[in-house]
């Protein structure tokens, strides 16, 4: 397992995205070197196929193409593959009127589209996936046959990581109840744990156990492994890795104190300010019109007020008053009284169901972003009702306030709206990740996939 700029790539998904990039970029320039009526040198096509495929494999990352840990139906995967070159070629035609040999690109990226990106899904699923699982396999043993482990596989069958096999789970002396299939417990032969993970060709051992006090675990067996070069993942890490998330039942307040991340310094301040500055002021420029026509429309349909103040609750729990284009009708909360949106939620106007859809309601957040009270990516900040709630029910609550609250966020990509406790139980699984990891890298990241979140609607009340 291989991290970079906080966040974890195996062998695995780093071979499947070098040989798919390598694939477009040879692809791209083949085509343009047979198909043009004057073929060019190599170093003349490198450019334009180089920009193609980097778009490609960004806009296919963006569509979650790319992510684990997350199940979706053979109709939305194919929608994906569609909107990802939907957008990446026509992006990729009109970058090439700056590159040398990008007209070379244009003339021929039908050609380059339906070869390179054709011949990419049939490497993919017919060569390369199966060559991973067979030449990169990464051999799991999980610690544990209780509830904690069958929470793995079960986390494991849904992430589906390339070259990754489950090879049983090891048997704890004092811990008695198993709730995994008795075929898939191994013991090698009653033998010590380093002995069975050797034999067994081990990668990683995953502890899959919830309490782990009063000789529970064999620590000097798990310290033979690891100085055996065997990885050790807990349980809070293994779903901080697969899924991107930690899930409040197994966290506790030490791997909040010891664990890396949690990047608060000043050059990661300047960094991310600047950022929002340049981002927030290019972004009201481009969206004005949108702004105004949308101003116009609710005008038309229930009149003044355009805009909706709100006291929502931010970095380090100071409140403040976000911005957004009014959705509802002007009594949508009678009595004042706090209420979360549902699905077709009837307190929202005709107009409001468009400019939710497609996230426009959020646009005069823009201006908070330049004030300072909210960054581009961040926890999405909550009203102070909600917030005092929460905080009394949740456990680690109040971490998200740590940093600024964003226009989106991880759990905004990586989860549906939340409108229940529970599901705002989801959801600080996904901020907890973004406060201990974020970095400028997993803020393109997120701001790439709300592309996919606005134009399929996901998450929409």
């Amino acid at each position: 397992m291989f991290s970079a700029l906080r966040q974890n790539f195996s062998a695995a998904m780093l071979a499947q995205l070098a040989v798919e990039l390598l694939w477009l970029i040879l692809a791209g320039m083949a085509v343009m070197h047979v198909a043009s009526q004057m073929p060019s040198p190599a170093r003349v096509l490198v450019v334009p196929s180089l920009v193609f495929a980097i778009t490609i494999m960004t806009l296919n990352g963006a569509f979650g193409i790319y992510r684990r840990g997350e199940h979706v139906s053979p109709s939305a995967y194919a929608l994906r593959l569609l909107l990802a070159p939907a957008i990446g070629v026509p992006a990729a035609y009109i970058v090439a009127n700056v590159l040398p040999g990008g007209d070379i690109l244009q003339e021929q990226m039908l050609l380059i589209v339906l070869f390179g990106i054709g011949g990419l899904l049939l490497v993919r699923h017919a060569l390369l996936l199966p060559l991973i699982t067979t030449l990169l396999p990464h051999r799991v043993l999980v610690l544990g046959t209780g509830p904690e482990a069958r929470l793995v596989e079960a986390s494991l069958a849904s992430a589906h990581p390339p070259g990754l096999r489950l090879v049983g789970f090891y048997p704890l002396e004092k811990v008695t109840e198993s709730v995994v299939a008795p075929n898939q417990v191994v013991n090698g032969g009653g033998g010590p744990l380093s002995k069975t993970v050797a034999d067994l060709g081990v990668n990683e051992v995953i502890v899959a156990v919830r309490q782990q006090r009063g000789g529970v675990l064999p620590l000097r067996a798990l310290l033979d492994c690891r100085l055996a070069g065997v990885e050790i993942t807990d349980l809070a890490r293994f779903f901080e890795r697969v899924h991107g998330k930690v899930p409040i039942e197994l966290l506790k307040v030490s791997w909040l104190i010891y664990g890396n991340g949690y990047r608060q310094g000043w050059a990661r301040t300047v960094v991310k300010r600047t950022f929002d500055l340049v981002a927030a002021t290019s972004l009201l420029v481009l969206t004005f019109p949108v702004m105004a026509v949308t101003a116009a429309a609710i005008l038309l349909e229930t009149g003044a007020p355009v805009i909706y103040r709100q006291a929502r609750v931010g970095y380090r729990g100071r409140t403040f008053t976000v911005f957004k284009f009014r959705s509802m009708a002007h009594d949508a909360e009678r009595g004042g009284q706090a209420r979360w949106a549902v699905a077709r939620d009837p307190r929202v106007t005709r107009i409001g169901r468009v400019i939710r859809r497609l996230r426009i309601d959020e646009l005069p957040q823009l201006f908070n972003v330049l004030r300072g009270e909210m960054s581009f990516v961040g926890p999405r900040p909550e009203r102070p009702e909600f917030v005092e709630m929460l905080t009394g029910q949740i456990p680690f609550y109040a971490v998200r306030h740590s940093v600024k609250p964003g226009l989106t966020g991880w759990a905004q990509v990586r989860y549906s709206y939340g409108a229940t406790v529970e599901q705002s139980v989801r959801k600080l699984e996904y901020d907890l990740y973004y406060v201990k990891n974020h970095t400028l890298a997993l803020d393109v990241l997120i701001l790439l996939e709300t592309v996919r979140v606005v134009l399929l609607g996901e998450g929409a009340r």
